[in-house]
Formats: C-alpha cells, sequence, structure tokens
C-alpha cells in the first residue's frame, strides 16, 4: 500500500534503495554507505554581470567512488537543490552498476535560468563556476567527470573544458575531463542522441520477450503501438523521433511546459520538432489539436508512456488514473515512491529509470575512452573490414559465376565507422543490462518488479566491489 505522505526526490531514491536492500545480504552498515554517499560540496562565488555582481549558487555530489571517476551531469536550473544534485548523483551511482560501465556516481548544477543570461554571460559564470570545483578536485579526467543536463550541452562542457585545461596545462589527459563535448573539440559521434537511443534500445529488448510483453497486458511488437512522451528536449525528441520513424510506433500526444499536441493517428515527430525549434513552443503547431493542461495527458489511454522531462511527475494524485500498460522511464525521478507503489499494485510495468536513461553515460564512457587512447573509433579496423567485405563478394562471385547486386556490395564493403561502433556498443549494452535485471526479477519471489530488480542488481554489483577491495 502506498505511503501516506509525499516524499522529495531524495527520499523517493533512497526508499527504492531500501525495498532492495533489505532483499540482499549486505551488512546494514555497508548498506547505508551506500545509500548516503561520500561527499558534497556547496559553492557560493560572485559574478559581474550588467554592471552589478551576483551571487550564484552551485553543488557537486559525490556519491560513489567505489569505480573512478565518478561522472555525473551538471545542470543550470532555478529550481535546483542540494537534495536534487544528491538524489541524481546516487540514481548515477546505480545507473552505472547496472549497464558495468566503471563509474561512480556524481552530480552538480547551479541555481540559475540560463534563459535569462546572453551566451557571453553563460561563459563568464560556466568558467567561474568550473574553476571553482576544479580547484577543489571536483572535475578531473582521473576523479570526476561532469556532462552536460538539463540547461547544459556541449557548449558549456567546451568552456569547462578549456578551464581545467588553463588550470592543469600538463595533464596529457585533460580533455577527459568532461564529456559531451562537440566532435570537433573531442567528443565521439552519437553522444547527442544518446539517452534517447538507450531508451529506443530498451524498449525493443522489452519487445523481445513476448512473455514481458504479455505480462504488460499487450502484444506483439512496437510497430504500431501507441506512444505518449512528455518532455520534448533532447531525450523526449530522440526517443520520439526514433520510435516514429525507425520503429513504426505511433507517438500521439507530446506535452510540453506550456501544453501539449496531440494527434490520434500519429504526429510526424520532426514536422513537430521543426516547429518547436522555431517558435519555442508547441503551441499554434497547425496538424495537432493543443491541449493547454498537457499534463492532463499523462492520464491519457496509451500503450507506452514515456516521462522525459523532469522528476515528480507521476505522484500520489495521478497515479491511480494512469492508463498506460507500459511506463519507460526516459527521466531522472519522474515516478515518486507512493506513484511507484500504486502503478505497481495496479500492474503497470515500468522499465525504470536507473536503468532506461542509461544511455547517455553509457556514450560517455566511450568518449571518456576515446579521451585517453586520444584515437576516435574505428581508425584502425575500418578499411580493413572494408578489404574483407570486398574478398568477401570476390569468392562468392567466383563461387556462383554472376556479380553480386550493387546494393548488397554496399552492405558487404562499408567498414564500421565511429557512429556504428557507439550505436552498436550502446545497443550490446542495453540489452545485456536488461536481461540481468529480467534475470533477477523472474528468478527471484521476493522481487516484485523490474525497479527493485535493477536496484538489487545494482547494490549487489556496488556492494561486492567495495568486499572485493576490502572495505
Amino acid at each position: 500500500m502506498a505511503v501516506a505522505q509525499r516524499t522529495s526526490f531524495l527520499e523517493s531514491v533512497n526508499l527504492m534503495f531500501d525495498r532492495a536492500a533489505a532483499l540482499l545480504d549486505v551488512p546494514p552498515g555497508l548498506a547505508e554507505f551506500i545509500k548516503r554517499g561520500n561527499s558534497v560540496i556547496q559553492v557560493r562565488f560572485p559574478v559581474k554581470i550588467r554592471g552589478e555582481y551576483r551571487v550564484l549558487t552551485g553543488w557537486r555530489a559525490t556519491h560513489s567512488e567505489h569505480r573512478l571517476p565518478a561522472k555525473g551531469g551538471i545542470r543550470y536550473s532555478p529550481h535546483l537543490t542540494q537534495a536534487d544534485v544528491e538524489a541524481m548523483a546516487a540514481l548515477m551511482t546505480y545507473k552505472c552498476a547496472i549497464v558495468d560501465v566503471p563509474f561512480g556516481g556524481s552530480k552538480g548544477g547551479l541555481r540559475i535560468d540560463p534563459k535569462e543570461y546572453t551566451e557571453e554571460e553563460l561563459e563568464v559564470i560556466t568558467r567561474r563556476f568550473a574553476r571553482e570545483l576544479a580547484v577543489k578536485g571536483y572535475i578531473s579526467p582521473a576523479l570526476n567527470v561532469p556532462a552536460p543536463d538539463l540547461g547544459t550541452g556541449p557548449r558549456e562542457m567546451v568552456w569547462i573544458a578549456d578551464t581545467y585545461r588553463t588550470l592543469f596545462p600538463d595533464d596529457l589527459n585533460a580533455i577527459a575531463c568532461v564529456t559531451g563535448k562537440p566532435v570537433t573539440q573531442g567528443g565521439i559521434r552519437g553522444r547527442e542522441e544518446a539517452t534517447g537511443r538507450g531508451v529506443e534500445y530498451a524498449i525493443r529488448e522489452f519487445f523481445r520477450h513476448p512473455e514481458d510483453v504479455e505480462r504488460a497486458g499487450l502484444s506483439g511488437g512496437l510497430e504500431g503501438k501507441r506512444v505518449i512522451v512528455q518532455g520534448f528536449g533532447k531525450v523526449g525528441y530522440h526517443v520520439a523521433k526514433f520510435l516514429d520513424e525507425e520503429d513504426d510506433a505511433k507517438v500521439i500526444a507530446i506535452i510540453e511546459r506550456d501544453g501539449a499536441v496531440v494527434d490520434e493517428r500519429g504526429l510526424k515527430v520532426e514536422h513537430v520538432a521543426q516547429y518547436f525549434r522555431e517558435h519555442g513552443t508547441l503551441r499554434g503547431y497547425p496538424d495537432a489539436l493543443f491541449v493547454e493542461d498537457g499534463r492532463t495527458l499523462l492520464e491519457e489511454e496509451c500503450d507506452i508512456l514515456i516521462p522525459a522531462a523532469v522528476e515528480g511527475q507521476i505522484t500520489l494524485e495521478n497515479a491511480p488514473h494512469i492508463k498506460a500498460r507500459l511506463i519507460v522511464e526516459a527521466a531522472n525521478g519522474p515516478t515518486t515512491y507512493e506513484a511507484d507503489n500504486i502503478l505497481r499494485e495496479r500492474g503497470i510495468t515500468i522499465i525504470p529509470d536507473v536503468y532506461a536513461n542509461a544511455g547517455g553515460v553509457t556514450v560517455s564512457y566511450f568518449e571518456w575512452i576515446k579521451n585517453l587512447s586520444h584515437m576516435r573509433f574505428g581508425r584502425l579496423q575500418r578499411r580493413l573490414e572494408e578489404m574483407r567485405g570486398e574478398q568477401v563478394i570476390k569468392a562468392i562471385e567466383a563461387a556462383v559465376g554472376r556479380p553480386i547486386p550493387d546494393h548488397l556490395k554496399a552492405g558487404l564493403t562499408r567498414g564500421a565507422d565511429e557512429l556504428d561502433l557507439v550505436r552498436s556498443g550502446l545497443d550490446d549494452t542495453m540489452r545485456q543490462a536488461y536481461n540481468e535485471i529480467r534475470e533477477v526479477y523472474l528468478s527471484r519471489r521476493d522481487v516484485p518488479d523490474l525497479r527493485t530488480a535493477a536496484y538489487v542488481l545494482a547494490i549487489d554489483k556496488i556492494a561486492r566491489s567495495y568486499r572485493e577491495t576490502g572495505v
């Protein structure tokens, strides 16, 4: 039964942890240490903007250093709190463990609204924040590696990397101090789409298991499934686009802060995105119904609901009215602890955030490895693969006595480039992790759902790591 009081983001994460930890043979002291996290720093600094000084507040939380570096994004939001940063850092720890990315968990951010500042002002603010963190050991390619999050992107990551490089010019691996950079500045192809692409791969893997689909009250594959996506930023846009264009799912609604668009026939996602980029709103989009209170559409009937906005969207109030059969959490913490209990009791399947949105950190890991190796992916093997493909074609043509069609030749002789390798590695990661979570869920009677299974898997891996190193 759902607890009576509303819980915060951090409390929800900790309660979900406690539920899973109680099912494991982990010493209470060690479990408490894993849950509580290592450290958090708060910084305040003045910045002169438009002739006046503004004092800004920011945080960086390091939840776990059982693997180094610790990893996690930097968020710019006027609503950011220290508790939110700590919650997201904890999720990063568990997320990395689930997908076998050898990082600890971290998170940071500034309490600002980036829309209130010019690009030049944001650069000044970002560089000052980066300096505050770097000199205190909270940015380093070996210790703590930020990435983009809500309100930040590749531009901010370049400013942070350049600031770190200026402070530590002798660090050969300075470029690896952040991930999510532009490709021209040490980034990796596929990073911008990574979280949304990972969500798509998670959904695809779910639909590869007919018994899981049936358990959720669904049938068949992804094609034709009615999807509602909340949040049309980098994550929501990409997952909606991929499901629409590659999987033939039907995206019937897209929800944003100032309203939503609905079309039961299926929205043309890229067309919606072009309008949204041009106007900054979905209001006035000509080819669909506009709904003023978009959040009500979370309760609309659909096959798959994908919350891809911010935390705390599915709550005690609306959970009893959710009609989706499958919820895929593309955002961090979109479902509160109370709501999670209600949805489980109602038999609604949830692919949890702690796994579903791990595509971003997975591809960040690939970028970090690329930076440390100082070599782009595919450089060594691509032409070799092309040459071998040509040899295979010659052998086949010699054996059958006629030429292979050109379109088949093109596929066989194409060597994998960086984007191919990134997508392949991400797909493999999401498939492997889902099956590990699924195995925990199916093999243990005391594990009630996929979220608990994911936490059980994460806690077990982290506790094993501490025990093996003598902690």
